[in-house]
């Protein structure tokens, strides 16, 4: 995927829209898309896993976001359902509807009480991403999310 298509026509304009913008916010999730599927080149997890879309995002912490914390915030719900198909299962919305998996990720972020590191600091994002959004348990590491986002969104 056009790492510069992605980051303008999809991840900018839904976080703008949901009122998430930053510039480490569009960072860490164009790193997270570059780490998890390779910036899209597969939308669903290798070996057969839960995982879905281009940010690899696993159908049980979608509904734990819808339950735990969207139920409990009825504007960033309506904006999350705005850009949901309906004619799509949730599972299926992370995988065909990019604007949609976006915004999850941006939210799954958003649960987090630490700040997020500087736009700049990729190092920062890496660890950010390791520690909140792959775990001290996925198969991940800081070191491979930099290289991926050298390799697809810098390259």
């Amino acid at each position: 995927m056009n790492s510069k298509q992605l980051r303008e026509s999809v991840i900018r304009p839904v976080l703008q829209d949901a009122g998430m913008w930053t510039e480490a916010a569009e960072n860490l999730l164009m790193g997270t898309a570059a780490q998890e599927s390779g910036l899209g080149q597969y939308v669903v997890q290798l070996g057969n896993g839960p995982a879905r879309g281009i940010f690899q995002m696993e159908p049980s912490t979608l509904h734990d976001i819808q339950q735990n914390f969207l139920s409990y915030r009825p504007e960033l719900k309506a904006k999350a359902e705005a850009h949901k198909a309906p004619a799509l299962s949730d599972a299926s919305n992370l995988i065909c509807n990019l604007a949609y998996a976006a915004l999850m990720c941006r939210i799954h972020y958003y649960r987090v009480s630490e700040a997020l590191p500087g736009a700049n600091d990729l190092a920062g994002l890496a660890r950010y991403w390791k520690r909140y959004y792959n775990t001290a348990l996925g198969k991940g590491s800081e070191s491979e999310f930099i290289e991926n986002y050298h390799r697809y969104v810098e390259g």
